[in-house]
């Protein structure tokens, strides 16, 4: 070990009482122990801090963050899935989201098996102890949703069969009733049949010190992905320095929300629309309200509202007809009025910017909800709350602008009426190749650059991050894709239109602010090219923020090296 400078595993043999070393080589270890032999280490002057940082993969920080499964205890194997969100646990099959919320109110652990996730399962995943998927890949929906809140999840589980009339999954062949208890690893991929025990693992001083020294050495500052109160709690746990990405949508789809909001989108005139949004504006104020008062004067960086209407509406007819009697709206004029909002390929159509410029009112209520909420919220704290509004989904400056123009006028409206000020930013979120492209155009309007990596992904390669998983296995094993270019950046396409939307738009403006919030956020090897980039911050999932810590760590000492 002295002359090694790292723990050994030595191979020997005794013959006739004489003692013959065979070889020895660097020791295997486990994340916790990695982390406690890299800061003995230091303690005994054995290795430098930045030595000590870069014998730590920023990756294995996750067994120190979710629990596993029990290697001692065997375990029924069913299938293997995408190991999309890590963690193990273990829960009682559930269909739909509905049911998972009323099992978990009544302290059941359920997993919620669907053939994918949408926004309108927002609740149903909230409830669930894991999320099982035989569709999508490792940025699909599931996934996304999942790694923020903390949950095991897995998805492209092509094995996977559901019948939902009768109540049943199939594994592969092996037919499981829905209500059995089954167990999902999300760090390997692995679903097992009932129960399999698991470890919890616990953060130690020398994880706490090995954190300290990494952001003593990175450059890259590191905010959330995150939306909730407890999203935000977890991302200043883990030390986050702000949110990146707050997604308004999926405030929406409470149950106590939802239906108001399918309201305002049935509404057939503005001021229909009005009415629904005045119901909605105080639910979105205390939303904000709650996030600030959480995250201080640290940076929020709220996303207006993106996905397409017709995610909101009922899909199934069970759901139709309760929200039909609820509101007393018809059941034909609502399944009209999907039928209408249908779209061939719905995230390159209405959505985004465009919903703004199409119903500027939706645009004005909720800047109206954000600046509320810091005024409040400034009363309160005694500081100053620090807001970035982030126009998502826009090509031409001309549409930043036109949002903007609402933002302003709002915020000077409240301001006039009220004794406080308000700090705040208007940027854009790039996830199209245009915008990358154009970004000197973009910039003159907006104060910063936010890179939606995910969509921007998804339009570079023209491939759905949520069918990738149908063919990418084929991808890896041809080494047409070196790897998932949804997990880790694909530098030489997408990473050149950073590049390219970085440099054009400090031309335009020199103190123009640059991160990312896609889930490469979160990715050790889209790091090392952020840092290259010279990127001000990356955003990543609440419980992969020590990772990104780490890795930003590990970026800086290779770049001065």
């Amino acid at each position: 070990e002295n002359h090694y400078g790292d723990m050994q595993d030595i191979e020997f043999t005794i013959q006739k009482g004489k003692l013959f070393l065979l070889q020895t080589r660097n020791g295997k270890r486990t994340a916790e122990a990695a982390v406690k032999i890299a800061v003995d280490m230091v303690a005994e002057n054995k290795i430098d801090i930045d030595e000590a940082l870069l014998r730590v993969e920023p990756e294995s920080l996750n067994q120190l963050l979710h629990p596993a499964l029990d290697s001692a205890v065997d375990a029924d194997f069913l299938l293997k899935g995408m190991p999309a969100s890590p963690g193990a646990v273990s829960g009682k099959i559930v269909l739909e989201s509905e049911e998972a919320v009323k099992l978990s109110a009544a302290g059941e652990s359920v997993i919620l098996v669907r053939l994918e996730t949408s926004p309108e399962d927002i609740a149903g995943m909230h409830a669930a102890s894991g999320i099982l998927t035989s569709r999508g890949g490792m940025t699909s929906h599931a996934a996304v949703v999942a790694r923020g809140m903390g949950r095991a999840c897995i998805t492209g589980a092509n094995e996977l069969r559901i019948d939902f009339k009768n109540k049943c999954v199939f594994f592969s062949d092996r037919k499981v009733k829905s209500g059995s208890q089954i167990t999902i690893d999300g760090t390997t991929g692995n679903v097992y049949f009932g129960i399999v025990s698991t470890v919890y693992p616990e953060m130690s001083k020398n994880f706490e010190t090995l954190m300290q020294w990494a952001d003593s050495r990175r450059r890259l500052k590191i905010r959330a992905n995150a939306e909730t109160p407890n999203d935000a709690k977890t991302a200043l746990k883990f030390g986050a320095e702000g949110i990146g990405l707050c997604r308004t949508e999926h405030m929406f789809f409470d149950e106590d929300r939802i239906n108001v909001m399918r309201q305002m989108i049935l509404a057939e005139d503005i001021t229909d629309r009005k009415i629904a949004l005045d119901k909605l504006l105080p639910m979105q104020r205390n939303d904000f309200e709650e996030i600030f008062t959480i995250m201080k004067d640290l940076p929020v960086t709220i996303r207006l509202l993106d996905p397409p209407l017709h995610e909101f509406l009922p899909s199934s007819e069970k759901d139709l007809m309760s929200f039909s009697a609820s509101t007393g709206i018809d059941v034909e004029k609502v399944r009209t009025q999907s039928l209408r909002l249908h779209e061939s390929n719905p995230m390159l159509g209405h959505r985004g910017c465009r919903l703004a410029i199409s119903y500027p009112e939706i645009c004005e209520m909720q800047s109206k909800a954000i600046f509320e909420a810091a005024i409040n919220v400034q009363k309160k704290i005694k500081e100053r709350v620090n807001i970035e509004i982030m126009v998502p989904l826009a090509s031409t400056s001309a549409e930043i602008k036109f949002c903007k123009d609402i933002i302003n006028s709002v915020a000077s409206s409240i301001i006039d009426n009220s004794d406080q000020s308000l700090n705040y930013l208007v940027g854009t979120m790039i996830e199209l190749p245009r915008a990358a492209l154009c970004a000197d155009d973009l910039a003159g309007s907006a104060d910063f650059f936010s890179f939606g990596t995910n969509d921007l992904t998804q339009t570079t390669l023209g491939i759905s991050r949520d069918d990738i998983g149908t063919f990418l296995n084929k991808y890896l094993e041809a080494k047409i894709f070196p790897n998932d270019p949804f997990i880790s950046i694909d530098k030489k396409g997408v990473g050149s239109l950073l590049e390219i939307g970085i440099k054009k738009g400090k031309q335009v403006k020199d103190n123009l602010k640059v991160g990312v919030c896609g889930e490469h956020g979160g990715d050790p090897a889209s790091i090392d090219f952020f840092e290259k980039i010279k990127l001000d911050y990356i955003s990543a999932s609440p419980f992969r923020i020590p990772i990104s810590r780490l890795a930003a760590a590990h970026s800086s000492i290779k770049e001065k090296k």
